[in-house]
């Protein structure tokens, strides 16, 4: 037998990889919610994009729009009806608040918020 022992043990193991297996697990899940915000935020900037050089546009143009960039991106949530769209002197302003969920273990789950505003000059 050795005089001193080294190395780690299997327990010591399990304490070490199941803190990294928990965090890895919560970001597969939580995944698909930022791929989901990142779709929403796309759409809301190429709406601003394109019409930025438009001086009399409406808010039913631009909710019209952000519409048919939701349906390209295939966003189902938040709706249209859910982004705030209003005027801020010369420029319009669109606005985006919501929450979501993800299930981690049997009654937990993770809540994730989201705010995303973008102007359109």
């Amino acid at each position: 037998m050795y005089p001193k022992q080294r190395g780690i043990t299997a327990i010591g193991w399990l304490f070490l990889l199941v803190p990294f297996a928990i965090v890895g697990y919560a970001g597969i899940r939580l995944a698909p919610i930022y791929l989901n915000y990142m779709k929403v935020a796309r759409s809301l900037t190429q709406t601003a994009k394109d019409h930025a050089d438009d001086d009399s546009i409406t808010a039913a143009e631009v909710r019209n729009t952000l519409e048919k960039h939701f349906d390209v991106e295939a966003v189902d949530f938040p709706k249209v009806k859910d982004v705030i769209i209003k005027r801020d002197g010369a420029n319009w302003i669109e606005q985006v608040t919501y929450e979501d969920t993800a299930p981690l273990f049997s009654n937990i789950k993770l809540l994730v918020k989201f705010d995303k505003r973008v102007d359109i000059k």
